[in-house]
């Protein structure tokens, strides 16, 4: 039985990680607006020490299943930087944006403090898994 072999092109180990790279941007997609949001408003309320952003949440929460699989930069885009970021294992990440003021605004200043907030879970491929909201309380 004939044995066949794959001869590479001279050129084809240097174009390999430019080709892995194009994949991997191909992952996840773009974030729409999310109608009846107010992004501007959060990301001016970094630590909703203004306590603006409990109000701003249900239009996001409505809009939960536009999230899911956007990329990290998208995310950040539309909301901000996050108010804690948690690295998990096999490079998953979560970020954290509270909801209502608390020891994280001044003067204190505390991190991890207890307490409402959105959390969005990037699973490896650094796109949106999950998407949760502690209960606000009245």
């Amino acid at each position: 039985m004939p044995t066949f072999y794959f001869r590479c092109p001279p050129d084809f180990w240097r174009r390999l990680p430019l080709a892995a790279t194009l994949l991997l941007a191909g992952c996840g997609h773009a974030l729409p607006d999310v109608p009846g949001f107010g992004a501007a408003a959060w990301r001016a309320d970094r630590g909703a020490c203004q306590n603006q952003r409990a109000a701003l949440l249900p239009p996001l929460l409505a809009a939960r299943a536009r999230l899911y699989q956007a990329r990290a930069n998208d995310v950040t885009a539309l909301l901000g930087r996050p108010d804690e970021e948690e690295l998990l294992a096999q490079t998953e990440k979560v970020y954290h944006y509270y909801l209502r003021p608390g020891a994280q605004c001044p003067p204190e200043r505390r991190a991890h403090v207890p307490g409402p907030r959105l959390s969005i879970h990037f699973g490896p491929l650094g796109t949106v898994t999950e998407v949760q909201a502690d209960p606000l309380l009245k």
